[in-house]
């Protein structure tokens, strides 16, 4: 319903107020130092603006706060470009093992790398527990290859994979790849590739800096292209140096996204000649992936020009599936999965129509391998692993439940630092902060992070304090056990029912898309003005409310629980029904609006499954994808019986020309 596409008092003592206080979000005066919760509040506000006195100045009030490392994270970033040395070694000292002691870290590296104070940078990194940022970790390389004076092909290869996963435009891994390609250990043809994959995502900053180290004297041509690509690929004369072809195929790309098919004219009539064969193919696989995105037909023969599978990008060959399952061509799907890299085809998405693909032949050998493929993911843990298990024969049941926690296990989560801090910041209007530190206890503070028992604790501990999204998000992370109650939860159980069956609606579908748009947080709100449970948007939410005869609303009312269940659950119903009953077609209208997939269904009759894996929007895929997943756990919870995915999706088709639409109006 968002109609949208889709981070003083001594460390032991701090830590030890700490856990007596947050335990209860609101503990009592004598349980801390400090309980003056608006301050921190004041604080993040002033961090948002900017404001380094204000911080400054509101420091010495939030001394003995159990989210004292907030505020004191706060206003030492805030000033971190004129902080000394020492001051940031305080902060280590006075919070260690924290998520703030580490998120300064990571901050305090990127400058110091920024800086080019390899002494520095090479005194910090090691203390560094999260290691997830890329930049941080191609300085960290970079350090390495000047204190040693030589670099491997193996840094190398970590450089690459860190450069091509940066999105935006970052010094640490381009400096580094600059340094790898004068070592001879990347090629230019890397910093090309770069430049392309920063055009497709629409980053110029970072295409002009691949640009530069593959060819600076390069750079004028690029911004023509970047300005205008169709004005610089009519007035600039072709000239055989890679260069200028490599300029001419960020040229097409950038054509290929607005316009496929002008792209494709271009390059069979005018450029293709004068094109090596990879570039050819990659080309032809931007096109094929942009008309693929338009749900046109003629994305399966763009992708037909390719020779070489090999030579396109994961995203390439992803639409290039998603294009042969909406024609039917089976036979594309395998050679293009089989040319992914390998952590792409462990992706359950593609393992499954693999083995389905591998199904669809006459060979016992091809149906024995789709059975192992099947096999690998089954399960209830998504989409692609429930529909697996159909394949094997079997349904969704609600998974059997772990031997309960110990009175230890809830102890160790109940007394740990970290989780409270978390759900404590998020009591108090910090959601963002303590959602990140709760992951951070989870997941990166010790290597590996929680176990399954140990997450399981915290998972409950969330849960008994009704932090929905900490509970599901938590106990989702397990690996060897589900608890369907942590996973699955079901808060306002009698409101949502009633309301739901009031209307003909499945509770269950209602459940699925509730724990979809907002994990059961009653103030969530989105960035284009959702609300609530069902993320209602305002006008939705009046057409609505007009609809069902509901005559005393207000736009007020919309954070109401009672209130935000009524108008989401008509407009769902009301979704339901312009959509002949599409669960997925209805949940897509959900997300995205109504008008898009009205759009989307036209063309062929396909399986549901095809249809959600083509929908352009990459948020709106996931959504419609982990809604019905959902929905199927929820209904084996709830009914206590096995349960068919597959049913639920039917298939998906143009609507029937003969049958009025029954909200044509629908917002």
């Amino acid at each position: 319903m968002r109609n949208r596409p889709r981070n003083a008092t001594p460390a032991v003592a701090f830590s030890l107020v700490l856990t007596a206080a947050a335990l209860l979000f609101h503990p009592p005066a004598s349980a801390q130092t400090n309980t003056n919760d608006d301050v921190l509040v004041q604080m993040k506000q002033a961090f948002q603006r900017g404001d380094k006195a204000r911080l400054t100045a509101l420091l010495p009030q939030a001394r003995g706060h159990a989210l004292e490392p907030w505020a004191a994270y706060w206003e030492l970033k805030a000033r971190l470009q004129e902080a000394a040395p020492n001051e940031v070694q305080d902060f280590y000292a006075r919070y260690p093992g924290t998520y703030q002691e580490d998120r300064l870290r990571n901050d305090w590296l990127l400058l110091l790398g920024q800086r080019r104070d390899w002494d520095g940078f090479s005194a910090n990194v090691a203390g560094y527990r999260m290691g997830d940022d890329a930049q941080v970790r191609c300085y960290a390389v970079l350090v390495d290859t000047l204190r040693s004076g030589t670099a491997t092909q193996a840094q190398a290869d970590e450089v690459r994979r860190n450069w091509f996963s940066q999105k935006e435009a970052d010094d640490g891994c381009l400096t580094a790849a600059d340094r790898m390609v004068a070592a001879r250990l990347m090629s230019t043809n890397d910093a090309w590739k770069k430049a392309r994959l920063a055009i497709e995502a629409n980053r110029p900053q970072a295409a002009r800096g691949a640009v530069t180290i593959a060819a600076p004297d390069a750079l004028p041509l690029f911004e023509e292209l970047n300005a205008s690509s169709a004005k610089f690929l009519v007035g600039r004369a072709f000239v055989a140096a890679k260069s200028r072809k490599e300029l001419v195929v960020l040229a097409l790309i950038k054509v290929a996204i607005a316009d496929p098919d002008m792209a494709a004219s271009q390059l069979d009539s005018k450029w293709g000649p004068m094109l090596s064969a990879e570039e050819r193919n990659w080309l032809w696989g931007a096109i094929g992936r942009a008309s693929a995105n338009k749900l046109s037909p003629q994305a399966v023969g763009y992708f037909g020009n390719v020779t070489k599978n090999s030579d396109l990008s994961d995203d390439m060959l992803g639409w290039r599936v998603r294009a042969a399952l909406r024609a039917g061509q089976w036979k594309d799907v395998a050679p293009a999965i089989n040319a992914m890299s390998e952590t792409a085809q462990l992706d359950p998405t593609w393992v499954y129509w693999k083995a389905r693909a591998l199904a669809s032949e006459r060979s016992e050998e091809r149906r024995a391998q789709a059975r192992e493929l099947y096999t690998s993911i089954a399960g209830t843990r998504g989409f692609y692993e429930m529909l697996a298990l159909e394949e094997l024969g079997q349904r969704v049941v609600a998974a059997t439940r772990p031997a309960p926690l110990t009175p230890e296990e809830k102890a160790a989560a109940r007394s740990n630092v970290a989780l409270n801090r978390g759900l404590y910041a998020i009591a108090i209007g910090l959601r963002s902060e303590g959602t990140r530190e709760w992951n951070y206890a989870t997941n990166l503070h010790d290597k590996g992070g929680m176990d399954d028992r140990a997450l399981l604790a915290a998972a409950d501990f969330a849960c008994q304090r009704e932090v929905w999204d900490r509970c599901i998000n938590t106990s989702e992370r397990t690996k060897g056990t589900i608890d369907v109650e942590q996973r699955f939860p079901m808060p306002f159980h009698d409101t949502v029912l009633r309301k739901s069956q009031d209307i003909g609606l499945d509770p269950a579908y209602v459940y699925g898309l509730i724990r979809q748009e907002s994990r059961f947080i009653m103030d969530a709100r989105s960035g284009v003005g959702a609300s609530g449970l069902m993320q209602v948007m305002p006008a939705t939410a009046r057409w609505t409310a007009r609809k069902i005869g509901m005559t005393d609303f207000t736009p007020g009312q919309i954070n109401d629980r009672e209130t935000n269940i009524t108008i989401g659950t008509n407009y769902l119903k009301l979704a339901l029904d312009d959509f002949d009953g599409s669960m997925a077609l209805a949940a897509a209208a959900y997300n995205a609006g109504p008008g898009r997939p009205r759009n989307w269904r036209n063309g062929p009759v396909l399986d549901a499954a095809i249809w959600a894996e083509n929908v352009p929007f990459t948020e709106t895929r996931d959504y419609v994808k982990k809604v019905l997943a959902n929905t199927t756990n929820y209904a084996a919870i709830i009914s206590g019986k096995p349960q068919s995915l597959k049913e639920r999706l039917g298939r998906i088709g143009p609507r029937d020309a003969a049958e009025p639409e029954p909200n044509k109006d629908l917002p």
